[in-house]
Order: structure tokens, then C-alpha cells, then sequence
């Protein structure tokens, strides 16, 4: 065995049990979570059910559980929200009204807070790493059930939570490569990496960029509903479409498809998201009610890809300014930014106004049609 801090044959200690973590949280099993001297247990309400929520409790007895959430998610619900907070949930046995306390737009029930404790954070970082909803059930770790658990549960210390995706891209490479004829008539060449955190992200190299020069470059979220089946509200796939052609116009440039499904929620949460757009909420506020920043991305994963694929001058083929601060402030040089314009419609509207106006992203077309409407209602 290493000691604390060591790196073994395979990694730290540490680092393989956040890896271990994530997995037990994937899972639907609680994991200990330490920091200090707080010491909990922490089970996601993420796909909790009622059996689950019941052998959670008697594992935690006599202590009786807390659900935290994020400072988002409370103040949503009209607390103060100045960091993770706990909330009470008494004798409740009802894994869906627990959910709903995580993740619904209102609601009803009384809301008791109590102390969130200083593993909180990290339990929730946890969640988010694991794609879940950043909500979990937390209980005393040092109870006896917790500790004559069988199997036992993975401990996982705060400290290596918040290096965790530091260290799992130091890990990147490359996996694999090959040529891919394209229906546009473009040659490309697709190059997977492989991470510690499980992820495949692939650069596709269009042509033969001139690395000596800036690299027309796209960072592309992935969207399996825009990109694959063509969703109609939101314009990722129309991005994606419009990219490859001005690659080539341009003499070749390179796509980083990454796996940042919903802006980093995870294609669960996403769905989330849109059912609460649906009852009225834009893309920002949705986000808010479910405890998630406005973009949970990391572009730590991009950077990487681009240092080993010999590109550190790019144009970024973006509306996000975003994107243009993240590399720049990782040692990318940004030479420039050139706007894709996608379609409006009926459906992607909203969504776009609200990426223009609340987001910051640079949409002169959607402002133009939002003034435009604003001044034939006006006029009418």
C-alpha cells in the first residue's frame, strides 16, 4: 500500500477512490464523504427509490438524514442560498417528494433548513462530476450501519474531489485515429482521446491546417439531440453543419467534440431542463431551479487536446466569449473570433434570445429579430 499523498502503481489512493466514488454514485450507492472532521454519508436522490431511501435511513439511524442542495437550488426556492444548504426532511419516506424538494419549480411543503456541513461541497461536486442531479441525502458517516456496511462504502476525501478533474485530464491522450470519408466531400481525420474520468473526446481535423498559422478551431458540446436527430430548439447541430464547410473554405481546421451534453449538466439533466422550459422558464432560469451554474463547462479538456495535437494559435469559430476567455487564461493563444449564425425559428427563439441577452453570447441576428419584433408590436 502507498501512503497518503503517494502516487501508486495505478494512481493515488485518493484519486482512484474519487474514481470508485463516482461510480458507486452512478450506481444509485451512497459514498462517505470527509472533510475535516465532518464526515458523511451521502446518497443522491438522483434515481433514489423508496427501498433505497429506507436502507439509507436505517443506515444512518439514529440519525436521521438531511437532503443538501446548492446555493442555486435554495435560492430558487426563496432561502438566502449563500452556500450548500441542508434542509430537513423529518420521517419522510416518499423518495419522489424528496425529489421534488431537488428539483421541481415549486415547492409546496414547508422548508426547515439545517446546517449543510463542511462535506457538503464536495458531495456535491461529486454528483455534478457524475452527471447527477446536484442534490444528495447525507447522514452521519460515522454511524454504525455506515461502518459494518457490506459491501463497505468508498470513502472519498473533499481535498481529492477538488483536484479530481485536474489530475483525470493530466491523464489525456490519445486512444486511437483514423480517416473518415464525410457526405460534405471533406477529408477528416478523426482523432480520440481517452481521460481519466471515462470520457472519449474527439478532435476532427478537416483538411490539412497550417499549424504555423493561427487554426480556424470549433469547440463543439455535444448534443445528441441537435447534432444526431435535429432538434429544433436549440441551433447546436446547426452549428456543427455550419462549421465544416467554413473549415474548408478556410484550408482545414479542426472540431473538438466534447462530452458536454446540456452545457455540462449531462443529457439527463438536459431533459430536465427542457421540461422546465416548457412550464416557462428559460434556458437560464431552468438551470437555476435544477442547482446548476449557467454553463457548468470546463475547457481544461479542450486546452489538453489542443497541446497535444501540436495547435496553440486558433480562431475560435464561436458565439461564446466564454470560450475565448477559458483558452486564452489556459495559455491558448485566441488570435480571433469568427460567428456562426444559425437559423431562427419558431422553437429555438426563446432560447436563443435568452443565450443573447442573459449569457452573453454574441447573436447581432437574434437582437436584430428580437427588435424587429419588439417594433412591429409597437407598431400594430
Amino acid at each position: 500500500m502507498t501512503g497518503k499523498g503517494k502516487s501508486g502503481l495505478f494512481g493515488s489512493p485518493e484519486q482512484v477512490a474519487v474514481e470508485r466514488g463516482l461510480a458507486e454514485l452512478r450506481a444509485g450507492r451512497p459514498v462517505i464523504v470527509a472533510a475535516g472532521d465532518d464526515t458523511v454519508a451521502a446518497l443522491p436522490v438522483d434515481g433514489m427509490t423508496d427501498h433505497g431511501l429506507a436502507g439509507f435511513r436505517h443506515m444512518c439511524a439514529p440519525g436521521r438524514p438531511y437532503l443538501i442542495i446548492t446555493a442555486r437550488r435554495a435560492r430558487s426556492l426563496g432561502l438566502d442560498g449563500a452556500g450548500p444548504t441542508g434542509l430537513a426532511i423529518g420521517d419522510l419516506r416518499d423518495a419522489a417528494a424528496i425529489f421534488s424538494l431537488a428539483a421541481d419549480k415549486q415547492v409546496r411543503r414547508p422548508l426547515d433548513e439545517v446546517p449543510a456541513g463542511g462535506a457538503a461541497e464536495a458531495a456535491i461536486a461529486l454528483a455534478k462530476l457524475a452527471h447527477r442531479l446536484p442534490a444528495l441525502l447525507v447522514g452521519d458517516g460515522r454511524a454504525a450501519g455506515v461502518a459494518t456496511s457490506d459491501p463497505s462504502l468508498m470513502i472519498v476525501t473533499a481535498d481529492a474531489v477538488a483536484h479530481y478533474r485536474q489530475t483525470a485530464i493530466a491523464s489525456l491522450a490519445v486512444a486511437s485515429e483514423a480517416t473518415i470519408p464525410l457526405n460534405t466531400g471533406f477529408p477528416a481525420k478523426f482523432v480520440v482521446f481517452r481521460d481519466g474520468m471515462g470520457g472519449t473526446p474527439v478532435a476532427i481535423v478537416v483538411g490539412e491546417p497550417d499549424r504555423t498559422r493561427p487554426v480556424l478551431v470549433r469547440l463543439h458540446s455535444a448534443c445528441l439531440t441537435g447534432d444526431v436527430f435535429g432538434s429544433r430548439r436549440c441551433d447546436c447541430g446547426d452549428q456543427l453543419r455550419l462549421a465544416l464547410p467554413q473549415l474548408a473554405q478556410h484550408g482545414g481546421g479542426i472540431i473538438l467534440y466534447l462530452e458536454q451534453e446540456g452545457r455540462g449538466l449531462g443529457l439527463a439533466n438536459k431533459m430536465r431542463t427542457y421540461q422546465l422550459q416548457d412550464g416557462g422558464l428559460d434556458t437560464v432560469d431552468a438551470n437555476t431551479v435544477l442547482g446548476f451554474d449557467d454553463d457548468e463547462r470546463d475547457y481544461g479538456v479542450a486546452v489538453c487536446m489542443l497541446q497535444v495535437l501540436g495547435c496553440t494559435r486558433v480562431r475560435l469559430l464561436t458565439n461564446n466569449p466564454a470560450k475565448l476567455r477559458g483558452l486564452s487564461q489556459a495559455g491558448i493563444d485566441v488570435s480571433g473570433r469568427v460567428p456562426l449564425q444559425g437559423p431562427i425559428n419558431s422553437d429555438n427563439q426563446r432560447y436563443l434570445a435568452a443565450k443573447a441577452t442573459r449569457a452573453g453570447h454574441k447573436l447581432d441576428h437574434v437582437l436584430g429579430a428580437l427588435a424587429d419584433a419588439e417594433e412591429s408590436a409597437r407598431e400594430s
